[in-house]
């Protein structure tokens, strides 16, 4: 019998409130790719449409794997290979308390999930080597990573100061008692 979607968004909710199923500890045979897509932007796609419920999408996210640079949905009977465009997730939103070292940054992602910046939780810039643009992204879990928004980094700028690192003056931002750079102070001034 195949669940309706009330009893899938019941079995996410659940999920959810438990958090990420414990996916590094199953081993089940690989059964195949699924035509299921993550955006850069963080919408999920199935067949092609955008899967419209969050609980769904948030119950896919908790079983959700990664491999090498391969991306998985693992159960303990199963595991199916899915695209990922960039990140897996999106860091929508953060709070900030404190200051300076003793600064501390949450980041929430669009499927709830949280991790506070810092030893566990790295934040890293890629640069666009096209165009030099700067793409911010924290470690959420297991290999996953949330891409910065916008609005957010921009945000994340204002909590940044230059620091010693390296022997270099840099721009960056301290969380978790780690400093994360974002770019050598020079650059900052240069055309």
């Amino acid at each position: 019998m195949i669940p309706d979607a009330d009893s899938l968004a019941t079995a996410a909710r659940k999920a959810t409130k438990r958090g990420p199923a414990p996916v590094h500890l199953w081993n089940p045979p690989f059964c195949g790719d699924l035509d299921m897509v993550i955006k850069r932007d963080g919408t999920w796609l199935y067949l092609g449409t955008p899967i419209g419920r969050a609980p769904l999408v948030r119950l896919f996210a908790s079983i959700l794997r990664k491999d090498g640079e391969d991306y998985f949905l693992v159960t303990p009977g199963e595991k199916v290979g899915i695209t990922v465009e960039d990140a897996p997730f999106v860091a929508v939103d953060f709070t900030l308390s404190g200051t300076g070292r003793a600064q501390s940054l949450t980041f929430v992602t669009n499927v709830e999930d949280t991790a506070t910046a810092g030893p566990d939780h790295p934040v890293r810039i890629v640069r666009d080597p096209d165009t030099n643009e700067p793409a911010p992204y924290i470690l959420i879990r297991a290999n996953l990573e949330a891409l910065i928004d916008r609005k957010s980094f921009y945000r994340l700028i204002d909590a940044c100061e230059i620091t010693d690192h390296d022997g270099q003056p840099w721009f960056g931002l301290w969380s978790g008692g780690v400093f994360f750079p974002i770019c050598p102070e020079a650059d900052l001034f240069a055309d």
